[in-house]
């Protein structure tokens, strides 16, 4: 195949739209079910991207959650906790290949902004991750093969709309790119760095020790980055990303946004969540937003209005704001990266209250002492590799 006829573009009024080979050569992808849209291939393609680099850099099965051409959420194959599998609703279905634990990390770290995902997988996508996806509100998904069986699994999602794409592994571009914005080319190479080790050696704080578990962790974080729209920072935990701020103009408010997410998704481990007792017909959804909503300070309107009856079985306590800050005050050894060099302290405080101890950054900033400073306040580990990844 050549080339692939869109719909539309970006917006219904943008016609015509195809996707084609530069070079004119074959596409290194089948449509093996669906219809699939321009951000659905932009989502696919950058996905893939992200989860092949992952796969390389961990040795470990990976997949990635995209929305509007930056992840949700990241992942590698490591086993779930109970507690894991609960808040990420698959307690129900077993034991889980690695390949399905990574989707259910990637899906269940910012479980919101993942509604209505395109999934991108590393390896052959088996049943056991099938029966996942099925169940979740999804566009569609992309990786290098497809068990039978979860292939027929996958075709009868959306009323047998489902866009499933299979992608040649082997695939390489060519190493120079463009880009047509207003009629204007712009072309670049590819960034083709590796993210690996080296990139972890020049640790710039007093605290020189980094773990092995926090090293993949970081290359988590550095992988995630280079496929997320600019400016970016992401905090990861145990194999997966817990908070990706993507496209803010102001470097703090990346943090702030993913520190916020982070804390999100500890606070849905606490007992008090969950111990809530929804309503029997209440879908996954809207579990997720009920979830967010008494996390957060809405579900004061949800008392006042006297609406929580068509939620929750028994009305639930209020989440203190003194209960939230004790929980997440346990929070210890979360790493964070960013894809450009903090300009302010203020990133690091922030990063503290998620309780990130291990920290890669470009450096370069005419402020580095200050930030490398405070990092010493807190016993961080921080390296500064020189390396940007800014994605747009």
């Amino acid at each position: 195949m050549k080339e692939f006829e869109l719909k539309y573009g970006c917006n219904p009024n943008q016609k015509p739209a195809r996707i084609y080979a530069a070079n004119g050569g074959e596409l290194p992808i089948e449509v093996l079910n669906g219809r699939p849209g321009y951000i659905n291939f932009l989502d696919a393609f950058n996905g893939w991207q992200l989860v092949k680099e992952l796969k390389e850099a961990t040795g470990l099965p990976a997949a990635t959650s995209f929305k509007h051409v930056s992840p949700a959420g990241a992942a590698v194959g490591l086993p779930l906790s109970d507690v894991l599998a609960k808040i990420y609703w698959v307690d129900d279905l077993g034991e889980l290949s690695p390949l399905a634990c990574a989707y259910a990390r990637a899906r269940g770290a910012d479980r919101m902004s993942s509604f209505g995902d395109f999934i991108a997988l590393s390896d052959v996508c088996d049943v056991s991750t099938a029966k996942i996806i099925k169940r979740e509100v999804s566009d569609g998904v992309i990786a290098p093969g497809f068990e039978p069986e979860a292939l027929e699994i996958l075709k009868a999602k959306k009323n047998g709309n489902y866009n499933v794409i299979k992608i040649d592994p082997s695939y390489k571009p060519e190493p120079i790119e463009h880009k047509d914005v207003f009629g204007i080319t712009f072309e670049q190479g590819r960034n083709e760095v590796k993210i690996d080790d080296s990139l972890l050696e020049n640790v710039v704080t007093k605290n020189k020790e980094i773990p092995e578990s926090a090293k993949i962790d970081l290359k988590i974080a550095l992988i995630t980055l280079k496929y997320t729209q600019s400016n970016s920072v992401c905090y990861v935990k145990d194999g997966q990303a817990i908070g990706i701020g993507a496209g803010q103009q102001s470097r703090v408010h990346c943090t702030r946004l993913a520190g916020q997410k982070a804390d999100n998704w500890l606070l849905r481990q606490c007992p008090k969540v969950l111990e809530l007792q929804f309503v029997d017909d209440l879908g996954r959804a809207n579990r997720d937003n009920a979830i967010d909503n008494y996390i957060g300070d809405e579900y004061m309107d949800v008392l006042a209005e006297g609406a929580w009856q068509k939620i929750f079985k028994v009305k639930p306590e209020v989440f203190t704001r003194e209960e939230k800050a004790a929980w997440l005050s346990q929070m210890d050894g979360a790493s964070l990266g960013s894809d450009a060099f903090f300009p302010f302290s203020d990133n690091i405080e922030r990063a503290k209250k998620s309780g990130v101890k291990y920290i890669v950054q470009p450096g370069g900033s005419v402020r580095d002492d200050l930030v490398i400073e405070c990092a010493d306040k807190y016993g961080m580990a921080m390296v500064c590799n020189g390396v940007r990844l800014f994605h747009h």
